[in-house]
Order: C-alpha cells, then structure tokens, then sequence
C-alpha cells in the first residue's frame, strides 16, 4: 500500500467521496454530518491523502489545520471493497505523524454516535484517542463523538 497526496480530480477519489458522503446522509441526521465534500476538502489548511496498491484506490483521509497546534482528522475512508484490510489503520498512522512532523500538540476528530460507526471509534481509541467535548466550530450534538489525542 501507497499513501500519497492527492489533489482530488481524479474520478476514482470523486466515487470515493460520494460514497462516504452518501454513507454519511445513511446513518446520520442532515444537521449532524460534517462530512466535506470535493470543493470543501481542495481549501488551502487540508491536506488529503489516498491510499493506492497499484492503480486501485483503497482509502483516503485528510488533516485540516485549526491552528498551528491543533489538527483535525477529516474525511477518514476504506473503499467497501478494501474493508477489514488494515487501511484505515494505515490512512490514520499517516496522519498521526503528519502531524506530529507539523509539530501540533493536540489532534483531534468528530465522528457519529450511532453503532455504524463503533469500528471507527474503536479504531481512534486503540490509537489513544479519548472522548472529549466540542473543538473548534463544533457544539454539543448527541448524534456526534468528540475525540481528541495530546501527541
């Protein structure tokens, strides 16, 4: 497996995003998803990442910027092809050193509450993620999941 940025104009990275949007209308309410799509991911503090074996896309993630100490994990998603295949494992070490080589102190994710998506949160706690309360723009939402990470 390959992780390398990506600028977001291929077609197999706009299906992947739709997927993960279309995934996210799924299992959450409209006014508690803080899924991004193509257009919002392109702006200058993210930075968006895929993971390739070959010419097949597995995965993507993003880091976004809040301050020059404190990350987001944005956008974290295994193609359905490539789930149980330790890629989101992957995507999120990446991003975990990315920002440490940043020099943030603190990463932190938003996530849901629903049992969809329990592997994520187990994902992120087995990485040291802890529940935290809202980050930057965020605000108390029982359908959202705050975690946070001191690197």
């Amino acid at each position: 497996m390959e992780i390398k940025l990506d600028d977001l104009t291929g077609a197999d990275v706009a299906k992947l995003i739709g997927e993960h949007l279309h995934n996210m209308k799924q299992n959450s309410p409209p006014e508690s998803i803080h899924a991004l799509n193509l257009d919002q991911l392109q702006k200058p503090e993210i930075t968006f990442w895929c993971a390739w074996e070959g010419k097949e896309l597995l995965g993507c993630g993003a880091l976004k910027e809040l301050d020059h100490q404190h990350g987001e994990i944005k956008s974290m998603r295994t193609s359905s092809f490539h789930l149980r295949k330790g890629v989101a494992k992957q995507m999120l070490q990446h991003i975990v050193e990315e920002a440490k080589q940043r020099g943030y102190n603190r990463l932190s994710l938003e996530t849901g509450s629903m049992d969809a998506f329990e592997p994520a949160r187990r994902l992120y706690a087995s990485f040291g993620f802890s529940y935290c309360q809202p980050f930057s723009d965020y605000t108390d939402d029982p359908n959202s999941v705050f975690m946070s990470k001191e690197l």
